[in-house]
């Protein structure tokens, strides 16, 4: 399976010099983990994750300190260039999701931002990949059948628990076909033959 298959697009952008009030809201709102950061031509400049947001942007409450603390800190960080991350770690839609799934969880990163030729194009996060392991074994058997239909020979198959269980022509090179057209359907974790 491939990052594109998964991915959420379009992304949901901030610029450098977006208030870190909104960028606050729309992590919220949108129930994401980070931001990429572009600028006029959709060119990723950064990221800015909750952790870079919480990091600068929750005061100390003077309630729970015997001495008060000020309720400002130097500098005030506002906007989002002052605190995002310039480096990300990105992925081409193209890569194999298992490869930005192990960089993922490698990392602490929780999402990729998603780029082809130097543009943003989307997002794959750990939710995406969930969401796709958590589709229905029957809507996963429907779609096989569909990939399935053009072969010469006919193999019944049945999806249990993300598991593709294939039964079909002892010939190696169909099973090899059968092996990569599973791994292209969202929610397969495995094939196996009877």
């Amino acid at each position: 399976m491939l990052v594109r298959d998964v991915m959420t697009t379009p992304a949901v952008t901030v610029t450098a010099d977006t208030p870190l009030k909104q960028v606050a809201r729309l992590l919220d709102e949108r129930s994401v983990t980070s931001l990429p950061v572009v600028d006029g031509h959709g060119h990723i400049v950064g990221v800015i994750s909750e952790a870079d947001v919480i990091m600068v942007a929750v005061p100390h409450d003077a309630r729970a300190h015997e001495t008060p603390r000020s309720l400002t800190r130097e500098p005030t960080f506002t906007r989002t260039s002052q605190v995002m991350s310039r480096h990300p770690v990105t992925v081409s839609s193209w890569a194999d999701l298992a490869e930005a799934t192990d960089l993922m969880t490698s990392t602490s990163v929780k999402s990729l931002p998603v780029v082809d030729d130097g543009v943003l194009v989307g997002v794959v996060s750990r939710r995406d990949v969930i969401r796709t392991l958590a589709r229905s074994d029957d809507r996963i058997e429907a779609e096989l059948d569909d990939l399935l239909d053009g072969l010469d020979y006919g193999w019944l198959l049945e999806v249990v628990d993300g598991v593709v269980i294939a039964d079909g022509p002892d010939d190696e090179r169909e099973r090899a076909i059968v092996r990569a057209l599973a791994s292209t359907v969202p929610g397969v974790v495995a094939v196996q033959f009877r």
